[in-house]
């Protein structure tokens, strides 16, 4: 049902006193071997690690975070592994563009009658952190912090966490999006302001005109549409109405929308559906190719919407598989919220007792040349997060989160587009008030599982607002 995302590359910037130097190695070569003999075990469980020692002047450690930066690392894991003054690191930490995580973790479980000298030289660290994130508040800097013991039950989940939303805002950095056509008329809540986008967000764009796409769809390689159509065939079940031009129509237009993808490099696109209706060369409209798209890790968001096809892919990475999706219609006897949009779903995120069909719109939305096929996803039940970034007052950057369950709902045989039924974890009087009122817009995504802790370790160091529901 839900795939692991990929680890992130960390390093480890593992702090000491220089006056203990003065008394011999022997207090930071055991914090050392600590470090590798106990935490590095744990780690590589959830992350890529890198650790070459512990440093202690301030040369040094900005000598290993440049080197943590020409290595690619996505995090940077500070660990306090003795009392460590600020000022060595500070002036690192507000040069480097890495996120900045904080491990406040010991060695020593608990402190009774056997506690010794020993046991404090060898577990004080806990008041560098304090030290440390002090100066790095008063100087603006954003990082992540997590208290934990490997004892701890939930210790791998908290440290993953962190991890992982931080290598997410390395990536965000480096996202590309494309948009074709325009966005929908009208629409405010995902409008912005492009230059905000990249300032903030670090995300680039491309705009695609949807000329393009059709040349594309028309230059399509037969032999790779009949490779598409073969797939479909095998993995979907086809509606009887469907023909076999419809289904090669179909497969040029994936080809034309993956090529898009491909040549721009895209992390994730929108396209809105009324620029395609007027162009009277396009046959039709790629559906089934952003179900697909999304399947892979591809973001979408609908309408021209380049927060949510963000969003969508930032959510991905963070706890996949993820969808772009809607709130279309209230179920206040079943106290739930029915979920859907015009053709667009994460296919993977398919019910698995049911083979995903390939259904025929009764009418297309727009005018086009042949017919409009799409993926009537209906997602698996389970245990699963609603969540939306957005725009709020001056410019801030809000995440809204929500624990839901996906319910057993469809796939309806008279329903030609993806849907599916969340019930939230409260009455969906208060979810739908607390959402419209913490300026959730009307398009969202959804994942498996319960993502809010990633989310919220995400937005505390991209600087954005968190609001759960």
């Amino acid at each position: 049902m839900t795939r692991q995302p990929p680890k992130p590359k960390v390093g480890i910037l593992g702090l000491t006193l220089e006056f203990y130097e003065q008394r011999g190695p022997a207090t930071r070569e055991g914090r050392e071997e600590f470090v590798r003999e106990q935490l590095l075990p744990l780690l590589s469980e959830v992350a890529d690690v890198t650790f070459d020692g512990a440093v202690f002047r301030r040369e040094d450690i900005e000598a290993r975070v440049a080197e943590f930066e020409r290595d690619g690392v996505d995090v940077l894991l500070v660990l306090c592994l003795t009392y460590s003054t600020s000022l060595s690191s500070l002036p690192a930490l507000q040069q480097t563009r890495l996120p900045i995580v904080i491990w406040n973790t010991q060695e020593l479980y608990s402190v009774d009658e056997s506690y010794s000298g020993a046991d404090l030289s060898a577990n004080h660290g806990v008041h560098g952190t304090f030290d440390l994130c002090n100066v790095l508040v008063r100087s603006g800097l954003r990082f992540g912090y997590v208290t934990s013991h490997i004892n701890d039950t939930d210790c791998k989940e908290k440290v993953a966490d962190v991890l992982q939303a931080a290598s997410a805002v390395t990536r965000l950095k480096n996202t590309r999006l494309g948009l074709i056509g325009y966005p929908f008329p009208g629409m405010g809540d995902f409008g912005l302001d492009t230059t905000h986008l990249a300032g903030t967000l670090g995300c680039a764009w491309d705009a695609i005109s949807v000329a393009e796409f059709n040349k594309r769809a028309d230059e399509a390689d037969p032999k790779s549409a009949d490779g598409l159509v073969a797939d479909y065939r095998s993995r979907y079940d086809i509606a009887e109405d469907i023909t076999d031009e419809d289904l090669k129509v179909t497969a040029a237009a994936e080809l034309a929308l993956r090529g898009i993808v491909d040549d721009y490099r895209l992390d994730a696109y929108s396209y809105q559906f009324l620029s395609f209706g007027q162009d009277d060369r396009t046959k039709t409209l790629p559906f089934v190719a952003a179900s697909r798209l999304l399947e892979e890790g591809v973001g979408f968001g609908g309408e021209g919407d380049l927060i949510a096809a963000a969003y969508s892919t930032i959510l991905n990475w963070l706890s996949p598989p993820a969808s772009f999706s809607e709130i279309f219609t209230t179920d206040f006897a079943g106290n739930s919220v029915l979920l859907s949009h015009m053709g667009e779903a994460n296919a993977a995120m398919h019910r698995k007792d049911a083979k995903l069909r390939m259904v025929k719109r009764p009418t297309s939305l727009v005018p086009v040349q042949a017919s409009q096929l799409a993926l009537a996803v209906s997602y698996e039940p389970c245990p699963a997060t609603l969540t939306a970034l957005t725009l709020v007052d001056d410019g801030i950057w809000r995440i809204i989160a929500s624990q839901a369950e996906l319910i057993d709902f469809g796939p309806l045989e008279h329903l030609y587009v993806p849907h599916a039924k969340a019930a939230p974890s409260g009455d969906v009087r208060d979810f739908l008030t607390a959402y419209a009122t913490s300026g959730g817009p009307h398009h969202m995504a959804v994942c498996f599982g319960d993502a809010t802790s990633r989310l919220a370790n995400f937005a505390m160091l991209l600087g954005a607002d968190y609001v759960e529901v």
